[in-house]
């Protein structure tokens, strides 16, 4: 049986479950290698894929003997006999932090089952990979590597942040990637305050600094990737937080490994930040997987036990409002005694010249 789904089924028993609906693609995807749309059914007897006519085929050419799963075709499905997929008032696990309440209305009306809750069972453990998603991840690093070298010596005065984003799509994927892990973050100048700016028309500029926040998807896993730049010089008005930001990722580079508890180190950094004057717009870091943000997520209120193999993105920042922000993010696998880095490129001042 695919083990994924045979250690699912193990933990339903032991929470005394008949069975489980899996709707979250990600989780789907993360049990059964599938990306078609469509929904999981772990029942008693059996696992079904459901679909529709436009995957139905690509379901079928992908699942094997091995995987022990049935597809179903969504419009055949309704004329199976539900009832006998789950016995009435059977209890059956759900995804309560996707399903929506129409969804959850219609689960209860298909199945005439009792849905109970899952807190995030699937989610949980996604956190620690196993070889082969160490594998994929690191893969993406490396084109997320590539293209960071390549954007930065290909950079000419009057190019826009959407043109410099599209450059860096367009190289991964020739490269090697499936594609981008999320929608590239490239913003210069005053634009850089925002943490999540979207690429504009703004030209990139004589003494602009410049974001980036990038990363490539290798077979459905992907990297996180962020670094400051500087178009010809480097103002003085940006060092101090050039230099705080990159000492908060090596301090917490430094203590995350495995055993190391995310509540207090990142409420280490958190006192740094207030005794700076520096707000905090956004978490220090998150896992990254399958999803770009997955469990665990660095912050102080998060009380977790960091485990060998988990991948996380390590991602400090300052911003001043209308001036300028940056941050500095690596992807690092945890071990036992430290966190390695995945994503290698220099964190020194990178100054470019506009050709």
């Amino acid at each position: 049986m695919n083990p994924r789904i045979k250690w699912l089924r193990n933990q339903l028993s032991s929470l005394k479950l008949e069975g489980m609906i899996i709707s979250n693609p990600v989780n789907v995807r993360y049990l059964t290698g599938l990306s078609e749309e469509g929904f999981l059914i772990i029942a008693p007897k059996e696992n079904i894929f459901v679909t529709d006519s436009r995957y139905i085929e690509s379901v079928n050419r992908k699942l094997t003997i091995s995987d022990e799963i049935v597809s179903y075709n969504s419009k055949d499905l309704s004329k199976y006999d539900y009832e006998s997929i789950f016995m009435t008032n059977d209890n059956v696990g759900f995804e309560e932090n996707y399903v929506t309440y129409e969804k959850y209305k219609n689960y209860l009306h298909t199945y005439q089952v009792n849905l109970l809750e899952t807190e995030g069972l699937i989610e949980n453990a996604r956190i620690v990979k196993d070889e082969e998603e160490i594998e994929y991840i690191t893969k993406a690093c490396e084109i997320t590597d590539k293209a960071f070298e390549y954007i930065i010596r290909n950079i000419k005065e009057g190019m826009t942040e959407k043109e410099v984003a599209f450059e860096i799509e367009k190289f991964m994927i020739q490269n090697g990637a499936d594609g981008l892990a999320f929608e590239s973050i490239v913003a210069f100048g005053e634009n850089t305050s925002m943490p999540h700016c979207v690429p504009t028309d703004r030209r990139v500029e004589k003494g602009d600094i410049i974001q980036f926040d990038i990363g490539a998807r290798y077979k459905g896993y992907c990297s996180d990737f962020s670094r400051v730049i500087f178009a010809e010089e480097v103002k003085e008005e940006y060092k101090e937080a050039y230099e705080f930001v990159l000492e908060q990722q090596r301090k917490i580079s430094s203590l995350l490994r495995d055993g190391a508890n995310v509540k207090t180190v990142i409420k280490d950094r958190e006192t740094e930040y207030k005794l700076k004057n520096y707000d905090i717009l956004h978490a220090f870091g998150h896992g990254v997987g399958i999803d770009i943000h997955e469990k665990p997520i660095l912050r102080s209120k998060q009380d977790y036990i960091l485990k060998e193999n988990s991948i996380i993105a390590i991602e400090p920042g300052v911003y001043k409002a209308g001036k300028f922000g940056m941050r500095i993010e690596d992807t690092f696998i945890v071990g036992k005694t430290e966190c390695r880095n995945l994503t290698k490129s220099k964190k020194d001042y990178t100054v470019i010249k506009l050709g």
